[in-house]
């Protein structure tokens, strides 16, 4: 395990350096275990791809001449291996997200499906039949990134990005899959649009995905997708 500071209040552990479960399990149980020590000082634990970064409050490791930064580093290292004490705060589940192929909602259909060699057919076929795995959550609110998409889908992300791409827009971006839950700008390819909202800030639970979450895509007709939304 490495150990990085990241500004003055928060530390990366880096678990591993590939995209993978494995890496992914183990760094939902790194996190699992910083986070049922319930050490005081510990404000936030974020996991993704192969990394945990742990926020803290500098004050609460401050204990006499120590560097904050050494004390944290210590607790840490000293969770390495630990049995959690709590339920997983990451609750993994599957979920089916429901997405329209068509139309103006997948601009980058047409491309994705020639660049895989393709029909348009076979793209939505390939795509909704695999499972995914979140593997982070980030770039807008609620965003998530999905490991898992079919190697023969792998499509770079456009040379020019969107400065607006709509909330609901499913995309490709090389090796990965992904909603955009908000409206903001955008480089990877859009193949459809879901009619569920995934982030909510006013819920308890904002982002509908977690890190672990397993996803799963839904075909929908439009008529289907209209009387959805």
């Amino acid at each position: 395990m490495k150990l990085e500071p990241l500004g003055d209040s928060a530390v990366v552990a880096t678990l591993g350096s590939g995209i993978d479960e494995a890496t992914m399990a183990a760094v939902l149980d790194f996190s699992e275990a910083v986070l049922t020590a319930n050490r005081r000082g510990i404000s936030d634990v974020v996991p993704a791809y192969a990394t945990v970064t742990v926020f803290y409050d500098p004050a609460q490791f401050a204990e006499g001449a120590a560097d904050p930064y050494d004390g944290v580093c210590k607790f840490i290292e000293s969770c390495v291996g630990r049995p959690s004490r709590a339920p997983f705060r990451w609750q993994a589940k599957l979920a089916e997200i429901p997405v329209y192929y068509g139309g103006d909602f997948a601009p980058d259909m047409p491309h994705v499906a020639e660049h895989c060699k393709m029909s348009v057919d076979d793209v939505i076929s390939i795509h909704s039949s695999a499972e995914y795995l979140v593997h982070a959550i980030g770039f807008t609110p609620g965003f998530p990134y999905l490991g898992g998409l079919p190697e023969v889908l792998r499509t770079p992300r456009r040379d020019t990005p969107r400065a607006h791409v709509p909330a609901g827009s499913v995309a490709i971006g090389g090796s990965q899959t992904g909603v955009y839950p908000v409206d903001s700008p955008g480089g990877w390819q859009i193949i459809g649009r879901t009619p569920l909202h995934l982030f909510r800030p006013f819920n308890r639970q904002a982002a509908f995905l977690r890190p672990g979450d397993r996803v799963r895509f839904k075909p929908l007709t439009r008529q289907e997708f209209v009387s959805w939304r």
